[in-house]
């Protein structure tokens, strides 16, 4: 009996417990393992978000507000002189004379059942240019704004919207030339606004200097130099600009 156990359970040439050669047998497939009971990972390594083709969010962002801060700076400080070659006074001058439907003012009989534009509703400024050729007739633009939701008249004569000219730098501080000194219409000059319309009334001088009451003014005409243009009206600040009569 032990003899016959030998035999059989020895690995001498003997045949498997499966039937199989011993020699022969082809190597096991490997299979997977359990699955994890974990959700599957859905994003690539490092954290940052892919999801987009311009890189995350925070470049993107960047990237806006890059371009936010260009837009807000483009634009001009005001240095009282606008891009198209005018001196400004007043706040809002520059924006009040060159859009927003500006017209020359419509001139308006003064029993005219418009009523008077009130100070609070109506915005004054001044404009000239900044420079004049020697035989360039200076002219001065008085722009009204009505900020109110209702049409009127204001008055815009030589009388009521005083302008003055007086050179820069003189050895007085007296005007040169004044617009109710010798008016040749001395009585008032209504102009209609539209509610939040602007219109502009031009006032031409020729150079001649003036004197109070319709006297006799000094001989001859301004000279080449600075000069200092204000003009004021009745409840308003005096707006004020200036300007340059060049040499021949």
């Amino acid at each position: 009996m032990l003899v016959a156990w030998g035999v059989t359970s020895g690995g001498g040439g003997g045949s498997r417990n499966d039937g199989k050669s011993g020699g022969s047998d082809p190597v096991e497939s490997i299979t997977p393992g359990p699955s994890g009971s974990g959700p599957a990972i859905s994003q690539q390594p490092g954290g940052r978000d892919e999801s987009g083709e311009n890189g995350g969010s925070g470049g993107s962002g960047g990237s806006a507000g890059s371009d936010g801060g260009a837009g807000a700076s483009s634009g001009n400080a005001s240095d009282g002189a606008s891009s198209d070659g005018t001196s400004t006074g007043g706040a809002g001058t520059a924006g009040s004379g060159t859009g927003g439907g500006s017209t020359a003012g419509q001139q308006v009989p003064a029993g005219s059942p418009l009523p008077e534009c009130k100070p609070a509703a109506v915005r004054l400024s001044l404009r000239t240019k900044v420079s004049y050729g020697p035989d360039d007739r200076p002219k001065f633009e008085l722009i009204a704004k009505n900020t109110s939701s209702a049409t009127c008249k204001a008055d815009l004569g030589p009388k009521s919207a005083v302008l003055t000219v007086t050179e820069a730098g003189g050895e007085d501080d007296d005007p040169i030339w004044s617009s109710k000194d010798c008016p040749a219409a001395a009585g008032p000059l209504f102009l209609k606004v539209p509610a939040g319309a602007t219109v502009i009334h031009t006032v031409d001088w020729n150079r001649t200097l003036s004197a109070p009451g319709c006297a006799t003014p000094p001989a001859g005409k301004a000279g080449p130099g600075t000069y200092l243009l204000e003009a004021k009206t009745p409840g308003e600040a005096v707006q004020r600009a200036s300007f340059v009569l060049a040499k021949d």
